[in-house]
């Protein structure tokens, strides 16, 4: 662990210190909270020769950087920008040549034009607009000239870098940025507006930050931005074990990524320590709300909107939980106005962009989803949940190859999200690409199928390409795991096919199996009890085939009419036990013997391919009381013979028959039991 932080910890309480005052004396007021949060985390470490010469130190520190001549203005400029005075504040050190007034004045300017652009910019309105971005080209060339004059410190670089960004010169942005940290590695902000501009692994590891310590939070957090949850996870489990153990930042970002990986039980876990930690704080708790949403937790969600509420109702993530709260009473237009809410208090706040797309979707407005889909991607086109949604929209209407250039993008960002993979093998599909769906489905299923309908959905596809087998082999795959399966239809429809295809094959036990499964849904229990008659109708007629029927016939001339009732449970059985005579003679002598013993009767057969469908009308043909003359009954018997399975061999098979010294030859042709 030494190897990985090297610095000791009074020397970063040292600088966390010296941080705070720097970035406190130029209004940078993000970059103070988030120091000051690391430097309480840090309470327990005690600075060596902390003494009465401190008090000097600090005093020195706060006006260093400031002539004495300029302190007048400087006071003036810094009390007007901490109550958001921004024009008087940049008026007030206009003439100021030190360099933190000189930065005051510069970033007064940034933020009062910045100020203008969100209250003019409306939920409707194009974040970018050409006519907002005329403000700070001026500023650009202030900015650039200073910068060519070498007049601009690391804080004035860093703005720089700010400004260029905002009009969309990121490369240049980037340089700047960097240069920034190398000056001012204390500066938290920078590392914060570089994050977004680095779109892969590779390109974060090459970047030239320099050796100091504040690089790890700064790799941590990238590393989340980029999905790489894993990564980011072990440098912050290393920080806590360097002596950040006490830090509410970390315990906040172990909880994103806990969320970030599905882990809901444990991220809210964390959330729940960090709010009895820091009962006020608000930062997060929108994506504590999305995780109540998820695990449906209803009651949690009333109680954090109303404390989010009270602490303060106008921070864009209290409008975001209550309107999470609305959403998950399924009032979605309630919701959505909170969502608008949040986005007029701050344009830029991305959760409030995807969530409210989410509401018009369960709203069935598609445009309104789309608007707002494309929304979140200005403001952040890492967000791999508006890329999904545009998918979602746009296959929704119809436009699969729109819906595939979404869903790709959303893939590339979440390489190893089952969920991208899925939507895109799905849009292959309905593109007719059917090879591209298969990869996609089998690699869904590589990397972990977190909704469990990939093997499905690739049993279905193999299916329709008319590959029986491999989709027999899917099915049983999915079917295995039946707890895993989110979607129980689909679950029954795999039992149905799999016992269909036994059933073809003659293997009626494992058919049996897979359609007593379906009678638990009310979807599929006909066809499955349907199912269940013709297994057992076969399972008899494949009885009739087996040399013990022989051995039966043999003994029937010793056995008497009451001894040939055999009993099978629930079924009705037409087993041939003696030969069938051509005479109409002994077909009468048949029917007389039949109405002596109720358990003989005249039955036809029934056909394979019709089922039981047919035994209804059969029985109003078959009675032997309706067969007044020998020709009906001789007609009757033909019938059983032809189509009776397996009757018609046993019958044309003189060896079978038994011995005719017998005068009373029997002719019945089945037996029918009860």
């Amino acid at each position: 662990m030494q190897e990985f932080f090297s610095v000791l910890l009074p020397d970063v309480k040292r600088e966390l210190r010296r941080g705070i005052i720097e970035c406190s004396k130029r209004g940078l007021l993000h970059s103070t909270k988030w120091l000051a949060e690391m430097h309480h985390g840090l309470s327990d470490v005690q600075i060596d020769n902390e003494a009465p010469d401190e008090d000097h130190t600090f005093s020195e520190c706060q006006l260093e950087g400031i002539t004495p001549k300029e302190y007048s203005d400087y006071f003036l400029a810094k009390s007007y920008y901490d109550v958001r005075e921004y024009d008087r504040a940049a008026h007030a050190v206009r003439n100021c040549e030190s360099s933190v007034p000189r930065f005051l004045h510069f970033y007064s300017t940034y933020m009062a034009r910045e100020k203008r652009r969100l209250d003019s910019t409306t939920d409707q309105a194009n974040l970018h607009e050409p006519n907002q971005m005329r403000d700070l080209a001026d500023l650009l060339a202030t900015l650039r000239t200073e910068y060519g004059k070498s007049r601009l410190d690391g804080y004035g670089i860093y703005l720089y870098g700010v400004v260029l960004k905002a009009l969309n010169l990121n490369q240049a942005a980037e340089q700047m940025l960097i240069q920034a940290i190398r000056l001012v590695p204390m500066l938290w902000s920078a590392y914060l507006e570089l994050s977004p501009l680095i779109m892969e692994k590779k390109k974060l590891l090459s970047l030239q930050l320099g050796g100091h310590w504040m690089r790890h939070f700064f790799m941590a957090h990238t590393y989340l931005e980029l999905y790489l949850n894993d990564d980011g996870l072990k440098i912050y489990e290393n920080l806590q074990t360097s002596g950040f153990s006490k830090s509410i930042y970390l315990i906040a970002q172990m909880a994103l990524v806990y969320h970030n990986k599905r882990d809901v039980d444990k991220a809210i876990e964390l959330y729940q320590a960090l709010l009895e930690s820091d009962p006020y704080r608000l930062d997060n708790v929108d994506t504590y709300s999305n995780l109540l949403f998820v695990k449906e937790m209803k009651t949690e969600m009333a109680q954090l909107a109303h404390k989010a509420v009270s602490i303060n109702k106008y921070r864009p993530e209290t409008c975001c939980v209550i309107g999470n709260y609305y959403s998950i009473r399924c009032d979605h237009q309630v919701a959505i106005s909170y969502f608008q809410r949040a986005l007029k208090l701050n344009p830029k706040y991305l959760a409030a962009w995807t969530l409210m797309g989410h509401e018009f979707m369960e709203l069935k407005n598609t445009n309104a989803a789309i608007q707002s889909y494309r929304k979140a991607v200005e403001v952040n086109k890492r967000d791999y949940r508006a890329w999904y949604g545009l998918g979602q929209a746009y296959e929704i209407i119809k436009m699969h190859y729109y819906s595939l250039y979404y869903f790709k993008i959303a893939h590339q960002l979440r390489p190893y999200d089952s969920r991208m993979l899925v939507a895109l093998g799905e849009t292959y599909e309905k593109l007719d690409k059917c090879e591209n769906a298969v990869k996609c489905y089998w690699k869904a299923i590589d990397v972990g199928d977190i909704e469990g309908i990939a093997m499905y959905k690739l049993a279905n596809l193999h299916e329709k390409l008319g590959d029986h087998e491999t989709a027999v082999h899917c099915y049983i795959m999915y079917c295995e795991d039946e707890r895993a399966a989110t979607d129980k239809q689909s679950l029954y429809q795999g039992f149905i096919t799999l016992a269909n295809y036994y059933e073809k094959k003659g293997d009626y036990e494992r058919a049996a199996h897979y359609a007593y499964k379906c009678l638990d849904s009310d979807d599929r229990k006909t066809e499955a009890k349907a199912l269940l008659k013709t297994i057992d109708w076969k399972r008899n007629a494949e009885c009739q085939k087996k040399p013990k029927t022989s051995s039966t016939v043999a003994n029937a001339e010793t056995s008497s009419e009451d001894e040939m009732e055999w009993e099978l449970p629930d079924v009705r059985v037409r087993v041939p036990f003696t030969s069938i005579a051509t005479t109409t003679t002994s077909s009468t002598a048949a029917v007389s013997a039949g109405s002596s013993s109720s358990a003989i009767s005249l039955r036809p057969g029934r056909n394979l391919a019709e089922g039981t469908r047919r035994s209804q009308a059969n029985r109003t043909t078959s009675n032997p009381a309706t067969s007044s003359t020998s020709t009906t009954s001789a007609t009757a018997l033909t019938t059983a013979t032809e189509e009776t399975p397996g009757t018609s061999g046993d019958a044309a098979n003189p060896t079978e028959q038994p011995p005719s010294d017998d005068a009373s030859s029997m002719e019945i042709s089945s037996v029918s039991i009860d």
